[in-house]
């Protein structure tokens, strides 16, 4: 029997909600005007450890990064703004909701093929590249790629040799001082290491990173230069390449500045770096190639005979010492 309409209220309605909210999505987001700066000293998982700026002594903190970011990359280096949980307690989690503009970049490439570039380290200053002049034998073309690759993201190259105990440094200090590169010999003398004094120079107040094959003792001078690192160290293989015991990109304080740790690698691709971008980062040259014809590798002859550096040879500007070491790494990028 039919209800009167008189005995209906608000209780017998029934309304099935749509799948989409008809209400409009704000774009707006918060400003975080109270956000801390930190910069991330290690990356692990999808957390990021985080050393405050104003307080780098104080507990790290683990942060996460804020849904807005989307998939910005973070890398150690980064400066960052932080919000929520900053105890830096166990169990604790804060937001990274900005990423700062990076000033320097170091890329890589698996090769010179790949067109994916991977993000080493930012902001950092000076690029230390750690080479055992024995066991493991240098190889100056890992060498030049790393020079190469410091000059294309903005960092100063250092070359730091080890092991100079068991061999004499200087003819492969030689091929790099020409360039206007620091030189740093390391080695091992009555149980304790040498030249510590002088590596410590080049990295005191400056964000710095090492890089270098596996085996060629980074985490050494690590432990040596920052004894709380307490990094785990390696011994040579058998067949002359060392063992991995550095795995991810790791930040440690040192006296005003910060020491990077990278994992050893075996190779390092310039896939994103031409021969104007090494060029390009000495002030003296970057002009002069405008001069160059279209398409100009800077090699010389007879690869290309009308290049403008030999100009400055011939002019008296320009070493021809320092010209020949430039296209040696040049070379280098060019052979792949």
């Amino acid at each position: 029997m039919p209800r009167d309409a008189r005995a209906y209220d608000e209780t017998d309605v029934r309304v099935r909600p749509g799948r989409r909210s008809t209400r409009p999505r704000s774009k707006r987001r918060p400003a975080h005007a109270d956000a801390t700066r930190a910069m991330v000293t290690a990356v692990d998982r999808g957390r990021w450890t985080c050393a405050p700026e104003a307080d780098p002594e104080r507990t790290p903190v683990t942060a996460m990064r804020a849904r807005e970011l989307g998939r910005t990359p973070v890398v150690v280096g980064d400066r960052v703004d932080l919000v929520g949980d900053l105890s830096g307690e166990p169990d604790t989690l804060a937001r990274i909701v900005r990423v700062a503009d990076r000033e320097t970049v170091l890329r890589r490439t698996a090769d010179d093929t790949d067109p994916f570039e991977r993000v080493v380290v930012a902001n950092a200053e000076r690029l230390v590249v750690v080479t055992a002049v024995a066991d493991p034998v240098p190889r100056s073309g890992f060498v030049d790629r790393c020079v190469v690759a410091a000059f294309a993201g903005g960092l100063e190259p250092v070359l730091c040799l080890t092991k100079s105990d068991l061999t004499d440094p200087e003819p492969f200090a030689a091929r790099y001082r020409e360039l206007g590169l620091p030189v740093v010999v390391t080695g091992r003398a009555d149980g304790a290491t040498t030249g510590l004094d002088a590596l410590r120079a080049q990295l005191s107040g400056r964000l710095c990173a090492l890089v270098g094959h596996s085996g060629v003792g980074k985490s050494t001078l690590v432990n040596a230069v920052v004894p709380a690192a307490e990094q785990a160290t390696g011994r040579v293989s058998g067949v002359g390449k060392g063992r991995h015991t550095t795995v991810a990109a790791l930040a440690f304080p040192h006296a005003d500045g910060w020491v990077v740790d990278t994992p050893g690698v075996r190779s390092f691709g310039l896939a994103h770096v031409g021969p104007d971008d090494v060029v390009a980062a000495f002030g003296d040259l970057a002009d002069a190639i405008d001069d160059c014809p279209r398409g100009c590798g800077h090699l010389g002859p007879p690869a290309d005979p009308e290049c403008a550096l030999d100009d400055l040879v011939s002019a008296g500007t320009l070493a021809g010492g320092r010209l020949d070491a430039l296209r040696r790494i040049l070379v280098a990028l060019d052979q792949g």
